[in-house]
């Protein structure tokens, strides 16, 4: 016990908050492409909905590090769009933070589209279409109807979405690397101490992790039971 309170008090909490930062970030952008993107997807044909739902779901399915790779290829200073960011708008992506938010946007970005959709997939039409007589535009009945209805499926989506975004390990490495203090997280940081052998550290940070993850959990399964509530009153 006297061996973890020392670690503690020597310990790095950097990877901490750069993972925390990463998962705000990525899941503010998420939130916003994935319901997006649901909207869209929702209102195209069978065939097209087909072939972009696979699209935009690919990055759930694919290894991180495969993600990573391909990520790595389009924004190297050595390709057109990594050339062009750099020299036009001196944005620089490979070994940055910025590309530890587009790894982990690019990797949770698909939990938010799909729980998006699903959500939207469940709104009574009947709601859509009273508003659509008493004179609503699309953009406010999306706001002011879809988006409250589908309130319980969204707001579960986004914590999904950060839980995954805070975790990221694979696409993060590859196009972010693992620099201490800049783009180290916690998962980075949990392998890096277990090839050190320093199992103790690595356990106090997976401790760290799997706390965050029961936290992320109780809030989706409290939000859930909220809905399931009001549900059984109707």
């Amino acid at each position: 016990m006297e061996a973890v309170v020392e670690i503690l008090k020597e310990l790095d909490w950097s990877p901490l908050w750069i993972s925390l930062k990463t998962g705000m970030a990525a899941t503010v952008i998420s939130f916003f492409l994935g319901i997006f993107a649901a909207g869209k997807v929702m209102h195209t044909t069978p065939g097209k909905k087909a072939v972009l739902d696979g699209i935009l779901t690919l990055p759930m399915v694919i290894p991180p590090t495969a993600a990573g790779f391909f990520l790595l290829l389009l924004f190297s200073r050595r390709r057109p769009l990594g050339i062009l960011l750099y020299e036009q708008f001196d944005i620089k992506v490979v070994q940055t933070w910025l590309g530890c938010i587009i790894a982990a946007t690019v990797i949770a970005f698909p939990l938010m589209y799909r729980n998006a959709r699903a959500a939207f997939e469940q709104i009574d039409v009947n709601l859509i279409y009273a508003a659509r007589t008493l004179g609503m535009s699309e953009t406010k009945i999306f706001w002011k109807v879809v988006l409250p209805s589908a309130g319980p499926g969204v707001a579960s989506g986004t914590i999904l979405t950060f839980a995954r975004a805070l975790g990221e390990y694979g696409a993060t490495s590859m196009l972010a690397g693992n620099i201490p203090g800049k783009t180290g997280t916690i998962s980075q940081k949990i392998a890096m101490v277990i090839q050190d052998g320093d199992y103790l550290t690595a356990g106090i940070w997976v401790a760290i992790v799997i706390l965050i993850a029961f936290i992320v959990i109780f809030l989706m399964n409290l939000i859930s039971g909220k809905h399931m509530k009001q549900v059984k009153r109707w």
